[in-house]
């Protein structure tokens, strides 16, 4: 008969139990928990360079020039009260409307000749047209000063080789406030160029294929194939351009300085003249921020119209 010792040797170990995880382990599990503490570093660079800067922004709005005493929305109310203020809310309105629309139109068109290009040519018309983006606006902006200046204009002498008058193009309202959408439409239009031909390469081709078995036009294949797959890119692109533009600054500075008569100022130019150059930096804060509403009423509707094309399209 075996000993007690031999049987207590012969007999199957049993692993203890591990502890059950803790509530800390549990959340370092999750995909959620680890997501959060990988973006930390990112939200505190957006915390610090955008929150903050913001929030003291709205702060500095609400006190007086001497940024002695608390004023409310006084520096709003002066502000709707002045007559070049609300030419400067028109004038950014008309400026950022109309040079996103006329950015999105040649983006487009250029991405659509590009798309029918062989891929070896492709390639050297794509780093042509991107040159125009590349170069830094100020500088680029410096260069069209040049072309539009009235003495030195290069614009107008090739005018005068077909016999046209000079074109006041810096010195009259319209005038500049063309040449500033020009060269607005000039630097932007290849970022719309780039984010199109992106998104017309992932079109699939069968749906094309399908359009052309159905007998579908070069007209009805872009309405009913091309732009539906592009809303959403063509959404999103639009909006940034319109957040970049309304913000704009360094063209409408270097080219006009808000001139004449401070006719092509927009809100960065403006609120930079009235903060920093006229010494009122609470007024300048509440000129900048005539921005926010703008643009967060425009972002809602984008955003909006995204999730539910996107839901759509899920469903």
């Amino acid at each position: 008969m075996a000993s007690d010792a031999t049987i207590a040797r012969n007999a199957p170990t049993v692993a203890p139990r591990a502890a059950p995880p803790t509530t800390l382990q549990k959340m370092a599990r999750r995909r959620s928990t680890v997501a959060f503490l990988l973006t930390l570093p990112l939200l505190g660079v957006i915390g610090g360079l955008v929150a903050w800067p913001a929030a003291y922004a709205i702060y500095l709005s609400t006190l007086n020039r001497r940024m002695t005493a608390f004023i409310g929305l006084e520096n709003y109310a002066i502000l709707l009260d002045n007559d070049t203020f609300r030419m400067v809310i028109w004038q950014s309105c008309f400026f950022a409307i109309t040079a996103v629309i006329l950015k999105a139109l040649i983006g487009f068109w250029l991405a659509h000749m590009l798309h029918h290009i062989p891929t070896k040519g492709q390639r050297i018309w794509r780093g042509m047209l991107l040159v125009p983006w590349v170069i830094p606006p100020a500088l680029s902006t410096l260069g069209w000063w040049w072309m539009f200046e009235p003495s030195y204009s290069s614009i107008n002498w090739l005018l005068s080789v077909f016999s046209v008058p000079p074109v006041p193009w810096l010195g009259e309202k319209w005038w500049a406030r063309i040449s500033v959408i020009i060269v607005n439409v000039w630097y932007g239009a290849p970022f719309f160029m780039i984010m199109y031909l992106a998104a017309l390469k992932s079109v699939p081709d069968q749906l094309y294929e399908a359009a052309d078995i159905d007998g579908a036009t070069g007209w009805q294949r872009l309405r009913y194939v091309t732009l539906p797959m592009m809303r959403n890119i063509i959404s999103i692109t639009v909006l940034f351009s319109l957040i970049v533009t309304f913000a704009n600054y360094d063209i409408v500075r270097v080219l006009t300085n808000g001139g004449p008569r401070d006719l092509t100022h927009v809100f960065a130019s403006y609120a930079f003249q009235v903060g920093v150059l006229s010494g009122n930096i609470p007024r300048g804060a509440a000129v900048s921020l005539f921005m926010f509403p703008l643009l967060a009423v425009i972002a809602y509707f984008v955003l909006r119209g995204i999730n539910q094309r996107t839901k759509e399209i899920g469903a």
